[in-house]
């Protein structure tokens, strides 16, 4: 028997889920309506006041990427234009791009912080440049001051990937008001989970009200209203639209996840820095401090594994690390790296040499709520190479 095996795997980005969620699902349930209704509009309240904005300026939908996608659909990016975004992000955030209609083009990253650089950036833009679709990797925000620069200098819309920024702030700025849209994402393994979900925030309220159209199949209302019992009210079909709607069910989730969220970003920072105590000596590359003026939402906690420094590699990691009943992720492998992606675009990994270089790297150790302190020095102590 392995001694250093757990008894039971630790599962990687497992949700806290609580009574008061539960509960609130048992009562969505009891009440007849799963749908898109009244929990729905409360969770869009909440984020709303959450983020320091007009509840007019943000719209729930089923995922992140819809979120993307309907914002760019919204803002009229469509064929011909290019949005520049990150080689080391979710696949996503890729796809909604071209589903868009439009061209992403890659911008490299910046070695330390992993997210998009500036000055790369500028580097790509061309005279069909469109917008600057920054990621906040793991949590830690993008420069956003350098982007908005760009952006304004060439008349360029900004559509933050929130997916792990929830909490994220930047110079006194929430993440995902800083640009045109933010795009923020519920899925089961993020800060806050709906299972399933995603949230558009924008700064012009008609972009907001047509995203929400098109986030329905395009029609004027939707069936909350329509059902209501202040009696039947006629839809009409004003835009060709998407099924992108969040349903009640997903919400009394978020509901009270969106209540414990600086909860649980507090316990995040402090399992978070346990790791950077316990890991600073050993031969692996850690995530460097948060930047001043900064708030980091703790989303992800990635290490580099080099060979040559650690004396296995990255996936050899991997197998051990899992051979020990510990579950890592990987965020990610470089997009260049991913076959369709050669296919289409002809991008090839080598052409974002830093993006590659981390992704081969990186691993994401465990970090969430549920996690304990005594879980976190077991981790380190399998890291001793």
């Amino acid at each position: 028997m392995n001694p250093s095996k757990r008894d039971e795997f630790l599962v990687f980005g497992s949700p806290d889920i609580r009574e008061p969620e539960i509960e609130e699902v048992v009562k969505c349930l009891r009440s007849g309506w799963l749908g898109t209704g009244p929990r729905v509009a409360r969770f869009e309240r909440d984020f709303a006041a959450y983020k320091d904005v007009p509840e007019s300026q943000v719209a729930a939908v089923n995922s992140c990427t819809a979120a993307l996608h309907v914002s760019m659909i919204a803002a009229g990016i469509g064929p011909g234009d290019e949005v520049i975004t990150s080689p080391l992000t979710f696949c996503a955030t890729i796809n909604a791009i071209i589903h868009s209609g439009a061209t992403p083009v890659l911008a490299d990253i910046d070695p330390i912080t992993m997210n998009i650089d500036p000055i790369e950036i500028e580097k790509k833009c061309t005279s069909r440049t469109r917008c600057i679709l920054p990621v906040h990797m793991a949590g830690r925000p993008c420069e956003m001051d350098s982007i908005l620069s760009i952006a304004k200098n060439r008349n360029l819309l900004v559509i933050e990937d929130c997916a792990h920024a929830i909490e994220t702030e930047y110079h006194g700025k929430k993440a995902g008001t800083i640009g045109d849209f933010g795009c923020f994402s519920f899925y089961v393994t993020k800060n806050a989970t709906t299972g399933e979900g995603g949230m558009i925030v924008a700064k012009n309220e008609e972009h907001i009200a047509r995203a929400k159209i098109l986030a329905l199949h395009g029609m004027s209302k939707d069936a909350w209203r329509r059902f209501s019992d202040t009696g039947y009210k006629h839809y009409f079909v004003v835009d060709s639209g998407f099924k992108y709607n969040m349903m009640d069910i997903q919400a009394a989730l978020g509901i009270h996840q969106l209540a414990r969220i600086e909860e649980n970003w507090n316990r995040r920072k402090e399992l978070w820095e346990i790791y950077q105590a316990e890991l600073k000596t050993l031969p692996l590359t850690c995530p460097a401090a948060p930047a001043p003026a900064t708030r980091h939402a703790f989303h992800l906690y990635t290490i580099l594994i080099n060979k040559q420094r650690c004396g296995l590699s990255r996936d050899e990691f991997l197998d051990q690390m899992t051979s020990h009943g510990i579950g890592l992720g990987v965020h990610y492998m470089s997009i260049p790296e991913h076959p369709f992606y050669q296919a289409r675009f002809g991008w090839k990994p080598e052409d974002y040499p830093i993006a590659m270089r981390i992704g081969r790297q990186t691993v994401s150790l465990p970090l969430s709520p549920k996690v304990t302190s005594n879980d976190i020095c077991h981790i380190a102590s399998l890291c001793r190479f």
